[in-house]
């Protein structure tokens, strides 16, 4: 095993020293007002905001010393740094318009009739969350975003981030927004990926301390709930970075990757994979904990939107680690399928079939829905919704209102892990033709062709989808469940499943 591992680490190492680019400042220079647990977890939510205004000004000032370091006619005023989201100036930055979103932040409504706390995924920024917090501030929500530490600034402070870093943020964040909501408001807590997680972490938290608020729903999209095995190896893979060389410090980064999005972190470091693999361990030891107490009988409302085909943290996780223990028809998983269409029958992939017919036959205790084609010969979808232990289908009567249904575009196979919680003319991630701002096409739509070395990144990379086409169910949907969660709460009905 040992000889094993050693192997893992040398050839990663020379994979990392030989074919990872040069490493950039953004790799190697660190910003010193971060949030950190150890030193920090005192803070209320003000405070926390106050030092994240501190690390911003610390970023901009870094910025300002780049500029003036590369200063060169010969390469133009911005050097390397040009076409980079660092470069308040660079089009990514004007499609954006200042990228504001990389901060926390509360969204505020009048005469607020709940209060939500939402929470972005691993490389990711509050950005992430934006179309479901304007889903829920449309129906009388206040939103507060948070930034976890780590993120939302320059892709080297992902190097020394924590788990501990993270939960500490959330509780912070979860008492402030948990005192908005008084008594008398709906408290929901949501969270996309990584952030989905610690959402779920918190919520397990509460069933345990009294002195923490409940949230009355946890909302989620693609939860990071397990990982391959293979994730385990981020423990060790990177430990050359000790020695005093300087050509191993790449050896912390999986992958080097131009800095064009001005939300999210392209560039991926060992760390950011070994935190989020802490994560969903510490989640998984909560959720069989709290299973074997008989806790998660007072767990709150569950709804997930997750896409059958998911090649960051797979769906099975969702399925087997946290639907399966989840008592009640309460609890809501809506799964989107892949495209049908009969002229698509000989490219698709078998497992995503394989993994609905294992949902379908198995015992469940939760309340099923499945988006898809109402035929293999229509582009059109809809949900059909399973009641526990239902072997028969029903119309989603969300879903069913919407005139004319939702459509597969031509082009388009399957959603994914990013494509869930972006509409489809968002305009840093919509892929419809107009998607933008400021004459800057959208990343969604940067559909490039070309030769496998033209670019500085995979050219498959861009086919990936970044937006949903399906948003206005998911959106629907969601504004359902609200509004019959604050009915209910006004005793007016019962809370929708």
């Amino acid at each position: 095993m040992l000889a094993l591992l050693l192997a893992l680490v040398l050839g990663f190492s020379m994979y990392a020293v030989l074919a990872l680019p040069v490493l950039q400042p953004w790799h190697t220079e660190r910003l010193t007002q971060e949030f950190r647990a150890e030193a920090h977890a005192g803070l209320d939510f003000d405070g926390y905001l106050q030092r994240e205004a501190l690390l911003f000004e610390e970023l901009k000032t870094r910025q300002a010393a780049w500029h003036a370091q590369e200063h060169s006619a010969e390469r133009g005023e911005w050097g390397e740094w040009a076409d980079s989201r660092f470069n308040p100036k660079s089009q990514v930055s004007r499609l954006a318009e200042g990228a504001p979103f990389n901060r926390s932040m509360r969204l505020g409504v009048k005469q607020a009739r709940g209060q939500a706390l939402l929470i972005h995924g691993l490389t990711d920024s509050p950005y992430a969350m934006k179309a479901m917090a304007d889903t829920l501030r449309a129906q009388g929500m206040a939103v507060t975003l948070l930034r976890l530490p780590g993120h939302g600034t320059l892709p080297s402070m992902m190097l020394e981030m924590d788990l501990r870093d993270w939960r500490a943020a959330v509780r912070i964040a979860a008492a402030d927004v948990a005192k908005r909501a008084g008594p008398d408001q709906l408290f929901y807590i949501g969270g996309f990926s990584t952030g989905g997680a610690l959402a779920l972490l918190h919520s397990l938290d509460t069933l345990q301390d009294p002195a923490l608020r409940r949230p009355d729903r946890v909302l989620l999209a693609a939860p990071a709930i397990e990982l391959p095995p293979v994730a385990a190896v981020s423990n060790v893979v990177d430990v050359l970075h000790y020695l005093p060389i300087q050509l191993l410090q790449k050896t912390r980064w999986q992958e080097l990757i131009a800095e064009y999005d001005p939300y999210k972190y392209n560039s991926f470091p060992i760390n950011a994979a070994r935190q989020v693999f802490h994560a969903t361990q510490a989640l998984q030891q909560g959720l069989s904990e709290a299973a074997a107490a008989g806790r998660l009988a007072q767990m709150p409302p569950v709804l997930t939107y997750q896409s059958v085909v998911d090649a960051t943290v797979g769906a099975s996780g969702a399925l087997d680690t946290l639907y399966a223990r989840l008592p009640g028809a309460q609890h809501r998983l809506v799964l989107f399928d892949i495209n049908r269409q009969q002229h698509l029958r000989s490219i698709v992939s078998p497992a995503s079939q394989a993994l609905l017919d294992r949902v379908l036959a198995s015992p469940r205790g939760y309340t099923l829905e499945i988006v898809s084609n109402l035929d293999p010969q229509s582009a059109a979808v809809a949900a059909q919704r399973w009641a526990p232990g239902a072997s028969e289908a029903s119309a989603d009567p969300v879903s069913a209102a919407l005139q004319p249904a939702p459509q597969w575009p031509f082009d388009q196979v399957s959603l994914g892990h990013v494509s869930l919680l972006w509409p489809p003319n968002d305009p840093i991630y919509g892929y419809l033709p107009g998607s933008g701002r400021h004459g800057v096409p959208a990343i969604g739509s940067w559909l490039l062709r070309g030769e496998s070395g033209a670019t500085n990144l995979a050219l498959g990379s861009l086919t990936r989808l970044r937006s949903n086409p399906f948003w206005s169910l998911l959106e629907a949907d969601l504004r359902a469940t609200l509004l019959a969660d604050l009915n209910a709460r006004a005793g007016e009905a019962k809370p929708h499943p």
